[in-house]
């Protein structure tokens, strides 16, 4: 059974279209600018990447490639094996249009309970992700409407 709060979904509307968020989403260069301080990431489903977030990070696979609309990837696996199905955690963006202007973006991070740690560990790893989806997304927002504005 799973714990309370293991599945993590943050939903934000932004003010820009959807083309635009999938390419901050997306590309390397503009992900660095809101989320990880270092993205190496081919956006092909299976290609291997890297993110770096200060001290921390490590590899990436990528999943899902539907673009304007979906992308996904696996990460925080065991060292000594592959992320897949099973042993590691699944982020999935979904972009929604609002209209021309406005996008809706939607993540989910699951798989916590995947990984042979104690439930306490589990827990602070979820919460710790849980208040960092919502500073990321925060963060994804405010550059693209300061974009939009200038």
């Amino acid at each position: 059974m799973l714990m309370p709060g293991l599945v993590i979904e943050r939903e934000v509307l932004i003010e820009a279209p959807v083309e635009v968020v999938w390419r901050t989403i997306t590309e390397p260069d503009q992900m660095s600018q809101w989320f990880a301080d270092r993205v190496e990431l081919v956006v092909e489903p299976g290609a291997l990447g890297f993110m770096e977030f200060g001290d921390q990070g490590g590899p990436v696979v990528v999943e899902t490639v539907d673009p304007p609309t979906r992308f996904s990837f696996r990460w925080n696996h065991p060292r000594e094996e592959d992320p897949v199905a099973g042993n590691s955690m699944l982020v999935e963006f979904t972009l929604i249009p609002e209209g021309d202007e406005r996008t809706r973006l939607r993540v989910v991070e699951s798989g916590h309970e995947l990984r042979a740690w104690p439930d306490a560990e589990i827990q602070r790893y979820a919460d710790e992700h849980r208040d960092g989806w919502v500073e990321y997304t925060d963060r994804l927002a405010t550059l693209l409407a300061k974009r939009r504005s200038e």
